[in-house]
């Protein structure tokens, strides 16, 4: 099978495609061909040796994948050769084979394309855990989407709405804003040209938010600070904009402030019923077109290191997705 390899930690200029011989699968795992890939900003630091759990070289990229199972490993029930499916992988998605364990694999509907199942469990999975299960947002409440068109972002918008949150969404260009329009938003910040933190008091009456969903960081993080409600909620889902913030204690403690923090993929280990009730929740929203994922470019395997600087310089707006045929 093509593979594309990091075997230095020297970021993504460094990953080649190359010829791998398939591994079979073990006990509890299924064998799967991958038709379609998700690309993460969570890539490019699994190639600087950056990530939580971190492997070692050399490896294959890639967090997320939709594709038919190819051979079920012994103690498998439930699936089948042939059947299609989404699987949450350590690494191994930037390939036309991988092996996965059978807890981080849910059924794919013959309704879903194969570049929406890949583009699907990480940025909605993110989202709707981080809202739903720990901010705890109710209808009514107001939520800021930091970076509201990337792909985090984008989900936050349209689960936000779902979910029934006024929703406020930054972004850095009025087109990235278009974007999160379409996708729910009822109103815009362009951080370009406004000010973060007047902008939100403005919009809640000298309120502030009740929840901010932050996937940059910097900032955006320092004004999200000033501008959060009483009992408010800051959700710390990444930092896009490379700068990691000191979190000032005395600001929680003056207003009642929860941050929290998201490692969505240490729930497949530390409480994977989590995960995979989310996964079916946002199935079954799709299937009734309550949510779409967007996917606003698609690359052959040989182009992955494109399509990762892609997501990695944020010229990208929703999802990338690698597609293997």
């Amino acid at each position: 099978m093509r593979a594309i390899v990091c075997r230095e930690l020297t970021g993504p200029d460094h990953l080649r495609l190359e010829e791998l011989t398939p591994a079979h699968p073990g006990p509890q795992q299924l064998r799967i061909r991958v038709r379609a890939c998700g690309v993460n900003f969570a890539d490019s630091l699994i190639t600087r040796g950056k990530y939580q759990k971190q492997p070692a070289p050399p490896f294959v990229p890639g967090f997320e994948i939709a594709g038919e199972v190819l051979e079920v490993g012994s103690g498998v029930a439930g699936f089948a050769v042939g059947e299609r499916v989404i699987a949450i992988t350590p690494c191994g998605g930037y390939a036309e084979q991988v092996v996965a364990d059978v807890t981080r694999c849910v059924h794919m509907p013959e309704a879903m394309s194969w570049a929406h199942g890949a583009a699907f469990p990480v940025v909605f999975g993110t989202s709707h855990v981080a809202l739903a299960h720990r901010a705890r947002l109710r209808a009514g409440e107001v939520l800021v989407v930091h970076g509201a068109a990337g792909g985090v972002g984008l989900t936050a918008v349209t689960i936000g709405r779902q979910m029934g949150a006024t929703v406020i969404a930054t972004a850095s260009s009025a087109q990235k804003l278009a974007l999160a329009r379409t996708h729910g938003a009822h109103h815009l910040i362009d951080t370009s040209r406004e000010d973060l933190r007047a902008r939100i008091k403005e919009l809640t009456d000298g309120r502030g938010a009740d929840v901010i969903y932050d996937p940059v960081g910097g900032d955006a993080f320092a004004a999200s600070l000033r501008s959060i409600a009483f009992e408010g909620r800051i959700l710390i889902i990444g930092f896009a904009s490379g700068d990691v913030p000191q979190i000032p204690a005395n600001h929680l403690l003056v207003k009642n402030v929860d941050v929290i923090g998201l490692n969505w993929p240490a729930y497949v280990e530390l409480n994977p019923q989590v995960m995979t009730a989310s996964l079916q929740t946002l199935i079954d929203w799709y299937l009734c077109g309550a949510i779409q994922p967007h996917v606003s470019a698609t690359y052959p395997l040989q182009q992955a290191v494109t399509a990762l600087k892609q997501v990695v310089e944020r010229k990208s707006t929703g999802k990338v997705v690698i597609c293997t045929d």
